[in-house]
């Protein structure tokens, strides 16, 4: 089996290429200038301090380097015709891959197919990448929006973790991540993680890689208190207001909420302080 907690050398990775669509991009994790964070850019800053916390005798090691390819709205194809070539090019270290998320949310996508396309990418990513990174989905049965489709989910979910025994890739196994279905790992809109959210998958990717975390992903939230009827009803509208509506017009009009979105980090860099 595809071992989710499987230990890597994680001083070897002094790079690391992110593909995906907005849960890679990092959309529901704002930093103060409007631009998104998110999970991978996370994971990045953990590894490149990992990278970096050689020993005082060792000699200093060359800077981490990252790139977010990763695009909101994308679909697979799409991700595999811009992305998966261009992280092939920049041959980095190591490769986060999750992808199928938005084909699974189509009406009529069969998710047996969808993960015949996700392993031919994969088989073009082991072949050149030193370490691919596999990513399943959320369990999706405490989302109102995405909760009819846990049946394709749980499918596709099964897919990538028969791909990654297959190929020998790391899992992140979001689906078994049981912080994520409280309600405060969501950003508004319900369909992508909040700041909080983004975080504990960081962490858990982190230890799928081998790297000792600062905090546990799975810890339990705080205490909340009970929320009234009326709460509630006017989060649903607000969020059926706000979110839904344009949503769906968005479907309607064959829009995505990537078009004219670029990557927002193209090429392997230093990672900043």
């Amino acid at each position: 089996m595809a071992d989710d907690a499987k230990r890597l050398n994680s001083g070897v990775i002094g790079s690391y290429a992110a593909i995906g669509d907005s849960f890679t991009e990092g959309v529901g994790d704002p930093d103060p200038e409007g631009m998104f964070i998110g999970w991978a850019d996370r994971l990045a800053v953990l590894l490149s301090d990992r990278h970096s916390g050689g020993g005082p005798a060792s000699p200093p090691p060359a800077e981490f380097r990252y790139a977010n390819l990763a695009v909101r709205g994308r679909l697979l194809d799409q991700i595999v015709e811009e992305q998966v070539p261009r992280a092939m090019e920049l041959g980095p270290d190591l490769v986060t891959f999750c992808a199928g998320g938005n084909d699974i949310l189509r009406p009529g996508s069969d998710p047996d197919d969808v993960a015949e396309r996700y392993e031919a990418a994969v088989a073009r990513l082991t072949s050149r990448v030193g370490t691919v990174l596999l990513c399943t989905g959320f369990d999706p049965r405490g989302v109102p929006v995405l909760r009819h489709l846990r049946g394709k989910a749980a499918m596709y979910t099964a897919h990538v973790r028969s791909i990654a025994d297959r190929y020998r890739c790391p899992v992140l196994d979001l689906w078994s991540l049981r912080s994520v279905q409280d309600r405060r790992a969501w950003s508004e809109d319900r369909l992508h993680l909040s700041s909080d959210g983004h975080t504990r998958v960081a962490l858990r990717a982190a230890q799928v890689l081998g790297l000792e975390v600062p905090a546990d992903p799975d810890q339990p939230w705080p205490p909340e208190g009970p929320r009234s009827a009326a709460e509630v009803r006017r989060d649903n509208l607000h969020w059926a207001r706000e979110y839904a509506v344009p949503w769906i017009g968005r479907r309607l009009r064959g829009e995505s909420s990537g078009d004219h979105v670029e990557p927002k980090r193209p090429d392997l860099l230093p990672l900043r302080p």
